[in-house]
Order: structure tokens, then C-alpha cells, then sequence
């Protein structure tokens, strides 16, 4: 069985690997829709049970699927989480900017406002065919989706309105736990000292290759029950595929001091017979602040894969020659 945890002081366990909706959405490629739908039910019967997705994922495409195999699966202990912060538009346009291949044909506004939010979540419910939800993240307030010249605005907007709306969910008991979804650690922290939040979805931003979010974030998850649920703990690929040509890292080619880096500690990770990938995934379960791994996959196998590598053996001998060398801080927690 999937080990689980709890996630902050919110009453819900999700397993200690989730599944992440992103790639459902035809992220990179156009995906079969019966391997899609037969992905997250592979999941599923594995034990995982914390199913993330979003409206932005393939412009609702990924809640589509992930509602599909919910219907199809038996297990009463799923908890679903999406997002607000995008209300679909079906006869707007599509438009180009989300980075999405393929998806619905459908346009999507960001709208953070208390109205749009409840908007939000209703078409949600109705993607997903189900009648409630148990986590709901206000999703991309950060420099990276809004530039520093609006963020202010979206993080005023998102106080007033979006946080208000889920707050109220949450207090009516129709949802379990609220919290955000960024790419930023310093947004977190923002929301963090700013409302009264039960989970933070990160990308990217605590990984065997950097954790910026360790000095002052983290800290303050653990003080006020914050459970943190990591997405991008490979950093956009580069950490699953080593530093070979056309690694990726934050979405984009990776820059030659990246490259650098991660083949350093790649080379410690073949000195003790661990695969960068295995070392990559368990490194961030060693902080108690986190929660649950938000994996995606595309395929039954990348699941078994996924499971495989978090229950494999590393050696403590790995962890100290990585702060010994200098590739993590000697304060850094580790899995152990």
C-alpha cells in the first residue's frame, strides 16, 4: 500500500504520490483518449488517491478524463482537488496562450473575483461529474503568469474575492480545504500570511536541484498546518532525464549551469547505484511539511514506473555524499 500523510491540519490523507492532471490536458501531444482515461484508473487501483487537475489543463480536457475513469473506478476515498482562477468562455475562441497542443475548443478568462470563482467551480463539477470537492486551490497569482506590473492586482483580487468565496465553501462544509497553486515560493509565504489556508501546491520550487522555498516558506507551513502538496519535483524534466541535449528545466532548454549542476549530482547518484530519477523523487518526502507528490503521467506504465521508483531503496551513504560535495545544504532534510 501507498504510504499516505496528512495534509496539514485539514482532516484529509492524501497518499504520498499523487496524480497531476496537467499532461491530461494534451500538454506536449494529442493522447489517446482510452489510454488517457485508463492512466488515472491505473492510478487509481495503485492506491494513489489524491487526483489533481484544473479548467486550464487542455481547456478543461483534463477534468473531462479524470471525471470519465472517476466514474468508472469503485474507490470512495478519492480526494479530487481543481483549481479556480480561469472561467471558461465555450463560444469566445479558443485562443493560443495557454501552451496547450490540443484540449476543448473553448476560450478561458482569468477572473480571481468571488463570482468568477464560484463560476469556476461550478463548471468544474459538471466536467467532473461529481457533487462536490475536497480541495480547491486559487491557481497562477505569480510574477511568472501575470508579470510583476499586475501581480499586485490579481493578489488584491484574489484576496477579496476568490478567497472569500472558498473560505465560505469551506466553513459550509461543501469543500474540505482550500489553498493556492503556483510556481513561486514567495507567493506562498504572501498567501500564507495573508489568509487562513489548509494546503499550498508548489511546482518547482523544492527539488533535489534547488529549494528555495526551504528558509522561510516551509517553516511557516509547518507553523501554521499548511500541507504542501509538490508538482514539478523534476523541474520541468531535467531531473528525470539527466542533463542530456534538449533537457528541459522551468519549461524551457536548460542553461549550461543547470546542465552543469544536475550532472553533478547525477554522478554521485551512479557512484551509489541510484537512478537521478529514483533520488529526485524521494528527496522532497524527507521535509515534514510535505504532503503528497503531484506526479503526472500519460501512460498505465509511467504510473508503475512512479511506484516502483518511490519504494525502491537509497542508501543513507547518498544523501551525505550530496551535502559532503557540496550539491545540498548540510540543513537540508532528507528522506530517513
Amino acid at each position: 500500500m501507498l504510504p499516505s500523510r496528512p495534509l496539514g491540519r485539514s482532516g484529509l490523507t492524501p497518499s504520498a504520490l499523487g496524480f497531476g492532471g496537467a499532461p491530461l490536458g494534451d500538454l506536449y501531444a494529442h493522447l489517446d483518449e482510452a489510454t488517457a482515461i485508463a492512466t488515472v484508473e491505473a492510478a487509481l487501483a495503485a492506491g494513489v488517491s489524491l487526483i489533481d487537475t484544473s479548467p486550464l489543463y487542455g481547456h478543461g480536457l483534463s477534468e473531462h478524463r479524470i471525471g470519465a475513469a472517476l466514474r468508472r473506478s469503485d474507490r470512495k476515498d478519492v480526494i479530487v482537488s481543481t483549481k479556480v482562477g480561469r472561467v471558461a468562455e465555450p463560444f469566445a475562441g479558443r485562443g493560443d496562450g495557454s501552451g496547450y497542443l490540443g484540449g476543448l475548443p473553448h476560450g478561458l478568462r482569468f477572473d480571481y473575483s468571488h463570482d468568477g470563482a464560484m463560476r469556476s467551480l461550478e463548471q468544474s463539477a459538471l466536467r467532473l461529474g461529481v457533487d462536490q470537492l475536497d480541495i480547491v486551490l486559487i491557481h497562477d497569482v505569480d510574477v511568472w503568469t501575470h508579470g510583476a506590473d499586475r501581480i499586485e492586482a490579481r493578489f488584491a483580487e484574489a484576496m477579496d474575492g476568490a478567497y472569500r468565496a472558498l473560505d465560505r465553501l469551506r466553513s459550509a462544509g461543501a469543500v474540505k480545504a482550500i489553498g493556492v497553486g503556483v510556481n513561486e515560493a514567495e507567493m506562498c509565504e504572501r498567501f500564507a500570511r495573508a489568509g487562513d489556508f489548509d494546503t499550498m501546491l508548489l511546482a518547482g520550487r523544492y527539488s533535489l536541484l534547488e529549494q528555495p522555498a526551504l528558509a522561510s516558506f516551509m517553516p511557516l507551513a509547518l507553523e501554521k498546518g499548511i500541507g504542501l502538496l509538490l508538482g514539478g519535483v523534476f523541474n520541468s524534466g531535467i531531473l528525470a532525464t539527466g542533463p542530456v541535449a534538449g533537457a528541459r528545466y522551468n519549461y524551457r532548454p536548460a542553461p549550461p549551469e543547470i546542465r552543469t549542476r544536475v550532472a553533478a549530482i547525477e554522478a554521485v547518484c551512479i557512484r551509489h547505484g541510484v537512478p537521478l530519477r529514483r533520488a529526485a523523487l524521494q528527496f522532497p518526502l524527507g521535509h515534514t511539511a510535505v504532503s503528497s507528490l503531484v506526479m503526472g503521467a500519460v501512460t498505465p506504465s509511467e504510473v508503475a514506473d512512479q511506484l516502483a521508483e518511490l519504494s525502491a531503496p537509497i542508501p543513507p551513504s547518498l544523501w551525505a555524499e550530496l551535502k559532503a560535495e557540496g550539491l545540498l545544504g548540510a540543513d537540508v532534510p532528507v528522506p530517513g
